[in-house]
């Protein structure tokens, strides 16, 4: 993708739902899974974005300490609702992409890749209701994930 359909990409993901992001497992780049929208009764599809080339992943919880503090029960991770407004319900499975990604910055950083790799890259912060991420990637691929899509499979035991 070129720079403006990078930015393009990337303001689509105002309001989606996050449902899974980690690094590929090859562990080159990046991935983020969304589902079309922050509201699970809407139903809309899976994308997968691959931050491709992508030397650099910072990922800081933005739930409060005091949220944190009231979340620490084990139960959390399998409500999908909470219970009040003072916990986190890790069941949920997804966190909003509010206000969703800045745009796709350079920086020293990312001109200091692109001298020494000889492709653009840049730098962009996604915020949503449970992550903060900082990726530094060269190129972005989205596409529409089917059914059944899994990132990683244990691999059956070789004899």
């Amino acid at each position: 993708m070129n720079a403006d359909e990078i930015e393009q990409a990337l303001d689509d993901l105002f309001d989606q739902a996050l449902v899974y992001h980690g690094y590929t497992d090859y562990m080159r780049d990046y991935e983020m899974v969304v589902q079309g929208s922050a509201d699970p009764a809407a139903g809309q599809g899976y994308r997968r974005y691959l931050f491709r080339h992508c030397p650099k992943v910072s990922v800081t919880s933005s739930v409060g300490t005091d949220v944190w503090a009231r979340s620490l029960d084990e139960s959390l991770v399998h409500q999908q609702t909470p219970q009040s407004n003072d916990v986190y319900a890790w069941g949920m499975r997804r966190q909003a992409l509010y206000p969703g990604a800045g745009r796709a910055e350079t920086s020293r950083e990312t001109k200091r890749w692109s001298s020494r790799l000889g492709v653009s890259f840049y730098e962009v912060r996604l915020e949503g209701n449970g992550h903060e991420l900082h990726l530094l990637f060269s190129d972005l691929t989205v596409t529409d994930l089917e059914a059944g899509y899994t990132p990683f499979v244990v691999p059956e035991a070789q004899s």
